[in-house]
C-alpha cells in the first residue's frame, strides 16, 4: 500500500498565478477577450476548451506515466482517458444516426482501460484514434446547426448530444488532474 511519503511533491508550472496549470500566455484556451455570440457558438467554445484542458493534463509524460494507474483502486489512467473518450466521440455518431452503429474501437467494455499500455505506439494510436474521431463526430453535428433538431433513432436532441460532450470532458479532465498530481505532483486548475 502506498503511504503519504510516496506521493510526488505537489507543482506548479504557472508563475503568474500559483493555482493555475500555466501561464495566461502560454494557455492554448482562449479566455481573453469576448465571449461568443450563440448558444451553438458557446457550447462549441466550452467543448474546445475542454477538449485541450485534457491534452495539457496530458502533456510532458512518457508512456509509461500515461498509462499509469495512480489513483488505485481506480483502474483509469490519462492514456485510458484518451482512449475512452475516442470510444465515446464514436459512439455519439451512434445515436445521431439512423443506421446500424458503428462498431467499437477498442473491444468490450473496459477494453479503452484495459488497453491502455505503456507503449508509445499505443499512445500514439490513441491519440490519433481521438483526433480521428472528433473529427467525425464534429463534421457529423455541423450538419446539424439548429440545437433543437431532434436525430437518431432516439429522437435525441443535438443541444442534449453537445451538452453531454461537455458534461463528459469536463468529468475527465477532473479526473486528469487527480491522476496527473499522483503522477509527478503537477497541480493546477
Amino acid at each position: 500500500m502506498r503511504r503519504m511519503s510516496d506521493q510526488p511533491a505537489r507543482w506548479t508550472q504557472a508563475t503568474v498565478y500559483p493555482d493555475m496549470w500555466t501561464d495566461p500566455d502560454d494557455d492554448p484556451r482562449d479566455s481573453d477577450g469576448v465571449s461568443p455570440d450563440g448558444e451553438l457558438a458557446t457550447l462549441v467554445d466550452f467543448l474546445t476548451n475542454y477538449r485541450l484542458t485534457l491534452r495539457m493534463k496530458c502533456e510532458g509524460l512518457d508512456a509509461e506515466q500515461l498509462a499509469r494507474r495512480s489513483v488505485p483502486p481506480s483502474t483509469m489512467s490519462l492514456l485510458g482517458l484518451i482512449r475512452h473518450l475516442a470510444e465515446v466521440e464514436r459512439d455519439w455518431r451512434n445515436w445521431i444516426s439512423d443506421g446500424d452503429p458503428l462498431p467499437k474501437l477498442y473491444g468490450a467494455r473496459d477494453a479503452d482501460f484495459d488497453g491502455a499500455v505503456g507503449e508509445q505506439a499505443v499512445v500514439d494510436a490513441s491519440y490519433a484514434d481521438l483526433e480521428r474521431e472528433q473529427a467525425a463526430t464534429d463534421a457529423a453535428l455541423a450538419e446539424h446547426p439548429d440545437l433543437g433538431e431532434r436525430v437518431g433513432k432516439d429522437g435525441i436532441a443535438i443541444r442534449e448530444l453537445m451538452v453531454h460532450r461537455i458534461d463528459e470532458y469536463a468529468r475527465h479532465s477532473g479526473h486528469a488532474d487527480l491522476l496527473r498530481e499522483c503522477i509527478d505532483g503537477r497541480v493546477g486548475q
